[in-house]
């Protein structure tokens, strides 16, 4: 049994690690399209601006050279739209060398139209600012350093703007104007990407404190499963021992001729034949069979033999027990006949009937793609303490050391097989539980665990 619970364990790490990888590859594209988005915005603004300046201001451009620039940020923006969708995983390289490129484009744009002395050069800060938020500390100051010798380039190296004699503006009073429209483009850009960013960035940290959760929820479910295995070993033995006691007695003479002690030695026995089929449930439940093939049943069967079980060992005034089965599936669909499945049913009638002890009912329906399960009350209904933390461990009002692990267990066993758990209180009075799971999960051949 250790060495199943050891195996369950690497193997829901490995799935916890497939999803989290999954999630940051989801982080990482998200991240490589706000990056696409914001060179569009940057092609479409450059060709309003270049056109602006030229139509406007009649300043002096080389367009031919800003054209081919502009051109190569439109290939480099189609390539980072695709390059995501043939390859799964965006790495922080990428994105690091995405703003590599669009710190270049910046620069020989910056270069063709008055180097350090545009006042379009404070746009190094927004390629700063995202590289501080989308990359590592050393790659986010290559960053910086990158742009900090592009700006002291500039200073040097650059063509001068050129305005026509006639023109009614000077070069310092376009620099105030185009540091206004800098200023505004900056504090725009930043407040509606940084904003996207942080939040693709907050649902990262959602989804992965949720898998950490399951880590955790997952764990102590091993650990139950552990307790519960050895605990129904250690109870085998003595079980069988007093089996065998009670046969003895049977057969002694100051009992057999004793009806009423005959009749207590009865009571005694089909209690202890009742504690080794719980004992064989919860192996069974384990994952150990104790040497009985797994059961080959069909959803109908599968019900009815479950809800004439619990109703033989529970006293139940009232129960409405309806299965609805699609026309078009075959009468003798084949499903496997799943303990764990079984056990948290029980469990979640076992609750209702302690909630209403008069009356409850249970209805399935089966589909070509779901079992769908409901089981209602009219006891007081759920706390709303216990609607909010569904599913979570010791979520109990009972006041039970121990207690709330019941919903507990019947929701991650449940979501195991790929399906959900919902409760809410309903209006009449009352609760109601449905469980909703694929019917392929229990299908023969299909990929669900006990």
């Amino acid at each position: 049994m250790a060495a199943m619970a050891i195996a369950s364990s690497l193997r829901g790490a490995a799935r916890r690690s497939a999803l989290i990888r999954l999630a940051l590859d989801s982080v990482g594209r998200q991240n490589m399209i706000q990056m696409v988005q914001l060179r569009w915005i940057a092609v479409i603004g450059q060709i309003l601006t270049i056109v602006y300046v030229v139509q406007m201001y009649e300043v002096r451009l080389p367009l031919v050279q800003m054209a081919n620039v502009i051109s190569i940020l439109i290939c480099l923006n189609l390539f980072s739209l695709f390059f995501p969708q043939r390859n799964a995983t965006v790495y922080r390289w990428q994105i690091f060398f995405g703003l590599c490129g669009d710190v270049a484009v910046l620069t020989a744009l910056l270069y063709c139209s008055g180097g350090a002395t545009n006042p379009f050069v404070f746009l190094y800060l927004l390629q700063v600012t995202l590289a501080a938020m989308l990359l590592d500390g050393w790659l986010t100051w290559m960053i910086v350093g990158l742009t900090t010798v592009c700006f002291t380039a500039l200073t040097k190296y650059y063509q001068p703007l050129q305005l026509p004699e006639h023109s009614r503006y000077t070069l310092f009073e376009l620099h105030i104007l185009g540091m206004l429209v800098c200023f505004a483009l900056n504090a725009g850009l930043l407040v509606i990407f940084v904003n996207r960013i942080t939040s693709i960035l907050r649902g990262r940290e959602e989804r992965l404190a949720e898998l950490r959760q399951r880590e955790v929820e997952e764990d102590l479910i091993v650990r139950m499963g552990l307790l519960a295995s050895g605990a129904a070993h250690e109870l085998g033995t003595p079980l069988a021992t007093l089996s065998v006691i009670l046969g003895d007695w049977r057969r002694m003479p100051e009992f057999r001729d004793r009806p009423e002690l005959l009749e207590e030695i009865g009571d005694m026995e089909e209690q202890v034949r009742r504690c080794k089929t719980i004992v064989t449930g919860i192996l069974l439940s384990a994952g150990e069979a104790r040497g009985e093939s797994l059961g080959i049943t069909t959803p109908q069967r599968f019900m009815d033999e479950l809800v004439a079980e619990w109703r033989a060992k529970r006293h139940v005034p009232t129960l409405d027990y309806d299965f609805d089965q699609d026309a078009e599936l075959p009468a003798d669909l084949s499903i496997v006949s799943d303990s764990a499945l079984k056990q948290v049913i029980c469990n979640v009638l076992d609750n209702a009937l302690e909630a209403s002890p008069q009356w409850l009912a249970f209805e399935v329906r089966c589909t070509a793609q779901t079992l769908s399960m409901q089981v209602r009350d009219f006891g007081r209904g759920f706390a709303p303490e216990i609607l909010a933390q569904l599913g979570k461990p010791y979520q109990s009002t009972k006041g039970k050391p121990g207690g709330g692990l019941g919903l507990f267990l019947v929701v991650n066993v449940i979501r195991k097989l790929g399906g959900s758990v919902t409760a809410e209180n309903l209006i009449g009075g009352g609760a109601l539980v449905s469980m909703s799971l694929p019917l392929a999960s229990l299908a023969i051949g299909g990929s669900h665990e006990s």
